[in-house]
């Protein structure tokens, strides 16, 4: 097998940059070429020359960012390879959210593949993740934490089983669209409503048909309604911004128990990958080395670091020859 580079994705101030291929992935400021994972905003941003993405990815980026030049973007299938200097890279469908891919990045024989936020739980609004085989597997760490079991969804949504309305705050791209699949298939007699920020999104959703939603926009009159049945689904600011809120249960989607704290109802949803379930993956990927990111990876080091070299991406001093 060719030798592992070192350097081949390296942290700088705009992002994670590959030399070899002379590009950036998931860049937080503008560059030149723009390789993203998927649409949420600490991995998608604005004002790259070029961006290649997915089909839904570059959807969800349009909404946006409206002022971003349409023939900026490279749009690419799952599986569909592509070259940018002679590295050859391909989209694995992550999971995540609609649109959301692994990079798997193939330079002199060796495959390094980086997971971008990524999920192994059942979700029916988005593509299921792909599991594949790879010499470096760069994964993000959210919650690389052996405390940390992420609840079944099914039994999380069914807390939402009460006699109210309830004011429920998410994150407005694949958050809110999954709970309103979740809804609609395990309490179909609540009648879903969403903020109007959510509504181009859910809509981008339908036009990929993965799993028909029913909702409809809010409005002040549908909650004051006589019927307890209405969830109101709306970002955090606006969540936020009504604490005080009356004749509603308040309720938060996340996996971080921070943010159950101050609620009604605590409701465990989240879209990353738990302990065992990075372990999962990390086995069936069968990485001959890890680099960690996007989280606190120290754990997971202590665990693997007998069997495996595992380390994070930090900053390096470039070979010139390459920049």
């Amino acid at each position: 097998m060719a030798e592992i580079i070192e350097d081949f994705l390296v942290k700088r101030d705009k992002g994670y940059y590959c030399a070899y291929g002379d590009f950036y992935v998931d860049p937080l400021y503008p560059v030149q070429r723009a390789v993203v994972s998927h649409a949420h905003g600490d991995h998608a941003s604005p004002g790259h020359r070029e961006i290649y993405c997915t089909e839904a990815t570059a959807a969800f980026m349009q909404v946006r960012y409206p002022k971003q030049p349409i023939q900026s973007y490279r749009v690419f299938a799952f599986e569909e390879g592509f070259n940018i200097n002679g590295v050859e890279i391909v989209f694995i469908p992550a999971g995540h959210i609609l649109g959301s891919a692994q990079i798997l990045m193939v330079y002199k024989g060796v495959r390094y593949l980086y997971t971008g936020d990524y999920k192994l739980q059942e979700d029916p609004t988005c593509e299921p993740i792909k599991i594949i085989e790879a010499d470096v597997l760069i994964t993000e760490t959210t919650f690389a934490d052996p405390n940390v079991k992420h609840p079944d969804p099914k039994e999380e949504i069914l807390k939402l089983d009460v006699p109210s309305n309830i004011m429920l705050g998410c994150y407005s791209l694949g958050k809110a669209q999954r709970i309103t699949a979740l809804m609609n298939l395990y309490l179909p007699d609540r009648e879903i409503l969403v903020h109007h920020s959510m509504l181009p999104l859910h809509r981008i959703y339908d036009s990929y048909a993965n799993f028909p939603m029913k909702y409809a926009l809010y409005n002040r009159k549908s909650m004051k309604g006589d019927e307890k049945n209405k969830v109101y689904l709306v970002p955090p600011l606006t969540f936020n911004s009504y604490r005080r809120a009356k004749n509603v249960v308040r309720v938060f989607a996340s996996g971080w128990a921070r943010l159950q704290a101050s609620n009604d109802i605590s409701l465990y949803l989240s879209d990353h990958v738990d302990w065992e379930d990075i372990l999962t993956f990390v086995s069936a990927v069968k990485p001959k080395a890890i680099w960690t990111l996007h989280g606190d990876g120290r754990q997971l080091h202590a665990h693997l670091s007998e069997n495996l070299i595992i380390r994070d991406i930090f900053e390096q001093t470039y070979r010139p020859d390459y920049c």
